[in-house]
């Protein structure tokens, strides 16, 4: 593409882990500027999915850089920029899918990281990554419900903590379930206060 040309920047974490790590939003769109900078691309937009899987296809940001497309790349098309493959999916239909999705309103995917080409080979290989991509997400998965299973196993809560109790993490121990200061008394008074009668409805529990 030309010197000047339109860029918009596309990033997408699926976890606040990604954000903790490095791998956020910001240090993403830092990448993707350094790259329109290097080519000489004026960057019109950045477009944000946070908290979304790289499996799926409907996400509220990219629809919206797809109207961006439709709108502003008619004349000539838009350079679309990513951090890595993995950032536009974690899926190879996903990523065919939104890939074909972006060059018909008007974009030219590319990254710092793979050279998006048209041939064959180029499609032989980015069709691979974006296959590595999407056992990386389900080896990923695999090992979350190992390590739950195991917890479990062990004598651990690993589900949303009930009422009245909360996370914490210990030294050796990880996260383990204790009682939640503030919402563990009152939920001890709400049932103590039914199971002798003084609460006979939701209601009135409700208002205490």
């Amino acid at each position: 593409m030309k010197i000047n040309a339109k860029s918009v920047i596309y990033c997408r974490v699926s976890s606040q882990a990604q954000l903790k790590k490095g791998d956020g939003l910001a240090s993403q769109e830092t990448r993707c500027r350094e790259y329109a900078r290097q080519r000489g691309y004026r960057v019109e937009a950045v477009f944000y999915d946070e908290g979304i899987s790289g499996k799926l296809l409907d996400r509220a940001k990219m629809r919206e850089m797809l109207d961006f497309l439709k709108k502003h790349g008619k004349k000539e098309p838009i350079a679309v920029i990513i951090d890595d493959i993995s950032r536009l999916a974690r899926d190879l239909e996903t990523h065919i899918k939104l890939r074909t999705a972006i060059a018909d309103a008007g974009g030219k995917l590319e990254s710092p990281t793979i050279e998006f080409g048209e041939d064959s080979d180029s499609r032989l290989v980015e069709h691979l990554l974006a296959s590595v991509a999407a056992h990386q997400r389900e080896k990923n998965a695999e090992q979350v419900k190992n390590r739950m299973r195991a917890r479990v196993q062990n004598g651990y809560w690993v589900f949303m903590p009930p009422v009245g109790y909360r996370y914490e993490r210990l030294n050796g121990s990880g996260k383990v379930l204790v009682k939640d200061a503030t919402l563990a008394p009152i939920v001890k008074n709400v049932l103590e206060g039914f199971a002798c009668g003084r609460f006979e409805t939701q209601t009135e529990i409700l208002r205490y």
